[in-house]
């Protein structure tokens, strides 16, 4: 039995700016867009079982928290830190602000059945 501060080294959040979102996907980087003078990283088993998850393709956090057995919140802090090392592809949903507004949509669709 491992403590969960054990395996995240003491810290609560992910290195640097990451923030992954319960539905944010996770995919294994493309190894040959890694920088070749850089180190291989060495990883904890959890990392790599994460790795080993996500080479079937792409999963949500979410679901790397329920695969992985361990919580949502570990599983953001191993995140950052194959998200630091490169290993990792993070495609996060789109903002609402972003997304088109239902009412013009709805206009849109009328204005095409009126044709």
């Amino acid at each position: 039995m491992v403590r969960l501060f054990a395996l995240t080294r003491g810290r609560a959040r992910p290195v640097g700016d990451g923030f992954f979102d319960l539905i944010s996907m996770i995919s294994l980087a493309d190894p040959a867009a890694r920088d070749p003078f850089q180190s291989e990283p060495v990883l904890d088993p959890e990392h790599q079982a994460i790795l080993d998850l996500c080479a079937d393709g792409p999963l949500s956090v979410a679901e790397l928290g329920s695969y992985t057995d361990l919580p949502v919140s570990v599983v953001r802090v191993l995140l950052g830190d194959l998200d630091d090392a490169e290993l990792i592809h993070v495609t996060r949903p789109v903002p609402l602000a972003e997304l088109p507004d239902e009412r013009l949509l709805r206009e849109v669709i009328n204005g095409l059945r009126a044709l």
